[in-house]
């Protein structure tokens, strides 16, 4: 059996939900996954059969690197916790994992800082196949062992559910209430959605305890604007063993998820709805491609070109044909592209190329 630590900032969003899939996915391979996040904000804690800690003074993760006796610790994010966990004495591999960091220039004066650290503490660099992510190892980190595969997702799982039909389309967006996440953009499309069809419905799912005060003023602002409070629901903290219902619920009412992000790392959002049979509309945030096809596992539109989102949004629920065609497509891809087997290979040959 090898103990492996993950450790991210918040147990919250894709990471959480990632952390959740690869413990199922490496327990049948030995490997025992615990989690360490450094804070919460929210007592909803979506980890099952997994050790996690929350924890961000020095004694406290001492403590659990000595009683873990872990052969690898995986650091998403946090450079600089790889000094950290080095000076608290931890001898094992520790690996930087890059999940995304929102806009390209971000996450290239992040990886530039990152340097010296990943020069003097760091053994391998994991990364979810994103490609400005890629480039920016490449350039930035040539001599030190870099590993990009597809996150993993059970979508035996995490399935569709046969509910009743909802009477109206559902329109759904899912993220914080930040810039980056472009929910102006969501409103935007909703609104002129709503002029062509009068009856469809906004979902929109969000964590609050991640969204800024005037940020939130900003989002009342503009559905005032919009005139969408008759049609606009905003579900917070929704319990991620909800959502498949969620999901189902909103493909089976003839409607789709709308994914408006300008950047992106590896987004679970459309993995998930996929697998409940719901289509997804998206921008090309960069990490989104290994997961949507256009025309094939989904459909994408132009970032800033409303027009092109409701243009193909409209064909996405109108043209029943190319509807099931995608939904169907991107159930087979999810399942060869994303599955458990496929990420404990590429996990195991990981940890046999350092050594472990």
């Amino acid at each position: 059996m090898l103990n492996v630590l993950f450790v991210f900032y918040v147990p919250s969003g894709g990471v959480e939900t990632l952390n959740r899939q690869r413990a199922a996915a490496l327990k049948s391979a030995g490997i025992q996954c615990d989690f360490l996040y450094y804070s919460k904000k929210r007592d909803l804690l979506n980890h099952e059969e997994a050790n996690v800690f929350i924890a961000d003074q020095d004694a406290d993760i001492q403590r659990i690197l000595k009683k873990g006796r872990y052969d690898a610790v995986i650091i998403t994010s946090d450079y600089r916790g790889m000094e950290r966990f080095r000076k608290l004495g931890y001898k094992g591999k520790i690996l930087l994992e890059i999940q995304g960091y929102g806009p390209q220039a971000t996450a290239r004066a992040e990886m530039r800082n990152a340097i010296p650290y990943v020069n003097q503490f760091c053994d391998g660099l994991l990364y979810p196949k994103t490609p400005h992510i890629g480039a920016i190892f490449n350039e930035f980190f040539p001599g030190t062992p870099t590993f990009g595969f597809n996150n993993c997702f059970d979508a035996d799982a995490f399935t569709y559910k046969a509910l009743p039909k909802h009477p109206s389309p559902i329109i759904a967006w899912i993220g914080r209430l930040e810039d980056n996440k472009n929910w102006r953009e969501f409103l935007h499309i909703g609104h002129e959605m709503i002029k062509r069809k009068p009856g469809i419905q906004l979902y929109m799912f969000e964590d609050p305890s991640l969204s800024t005060p005037k940020e939130r003023q900003d989002f009342n602002t503009l559905k005032s604007i919009y005139h969408l409070d008759a049609h606009l629901h905003l579900l917070q903290n929704v319990p991620h063993s909800q959502m498949p219902h969620f999901f189902s619920k909103i493909g089976d009412s003839g409607g789709f998820l709308c994914c408006t992000s300008k950047v992106e790392g590896a987004p679970y959002s459309p993995l998930e709805a996929m697998s409940c049979r719901c289509p997804v509309l998206t921008s090309d945030s960069d990490g989104i491609r290994s997961t949507i096809l256009h025309n094939q596992t989904g459909k994408y539109y132009s970032i800033g070109n409303v027009q092109t989102a409701v243009e193909q949004g409209l064909k996405l629920m109108d043209d029943g044909q190319l509807r099931s065609y995608i939904i169907e497509n991107a159930l087979l891809h999810l399942k060869s592209q994303f599955g458990h087997e496929a990420y404990r290979i590429h996990f195991n040959g990981m940890l046999r190329t350092l050594g472990i």
